[in-house]
């Protein structure tokens, strides 16, 4: 007979698992019995692992917090603003996002902005407008009431050109989203961002606790 594993049930025999291994070497202790029954972790699921049913039609946005839920038994989503762009500044919508996620108990963390132009661009008027253009996206996720935004730190230039570029935009955009509670997050996402020693010094620089990597 063939038994099919919900991804439900996969995620929590892989949990249950991790569990046993990592408390492997304190077998019969109170204290492993006891954390056993407990979460190790916690995670949220990222819209963009969804995106073939979303871009296809077959899910939309404002289900996305309900699919995670029921689906994963996941309860905390990271969006992605492509898939609600015209919306960022839509108080209804975004509100309606709001109540979708809290009827099923999911926590909104944060948004990851794409398309929104280069906030280590060389040009300083494109690259003033590449932050301003990330600003509607800081309150949206303040309306959402998540903790972050996730940005790009693409640039143009030599090495250490790109480093004080990016930095700029990053410091800028940061100082703007702190007063709203909301931290700006940058991915190895291509470019020289990718490089781990170069992406730390773009973080040296800006030196502002709010602005951190992922």
């Amino acid at each position: 007979m063939t038994h099919t594993t919900s991804r439900r049930d996969f995620l929590k025999q892989t949990s249950a698992l991790t569990a046993g291994l990592a408390f492997s070497s304190w077998t019969g202790s109170a204290l492993a019995m006891s954390s056993l029954n407990q979460s190790l972790f916690k995670i949220s699921l990222a819209q963009w692992s969804l995106h073939r049913a979303l871009r296809g039609g077959k899910l939309d946005n404002l289900d996305f917090a309900k699919v995670t839920k029921e689906e994963f038994g996941i309860d905390a989503v990271e969006y992605v603003n492509q898939f609600f762009k015209d919306k960022a500044e839509d108080e209804k919508y975004l509100a309606e996002m709001n109540k979708r996620a809290a009827d099923v108990g999911v926590k909104n963390v944060l948004i990851m902005i794409d398309g929104e132009g280069a906030l280590g661009d060389p040009d300083a008027k494109k690259r003033t407008q590449a932050i301003e253009n990330h600003h509607k996206w800081v309150t949206a996720a303040k309306t959402l009431g998540c903790h972050s935004i996730r940005v790009n730190a693409r640039s143009n230039g030599s090495y250490e050109e790109q480093q004080k570029l990016a930095a700029d935009g990053l410091r800028r955009l940061t100082e703007y989203a702190t007063p709203y509670g909301i931290n700006v997050l940058v991915e190895n996402h291509g470019g020289l961002s990718s490089n781990g020693a170069w992406l730390a010094g773009v973080m040296k620089m800006v030196n502002l606790p709010e602005c951190g990597t992922l």
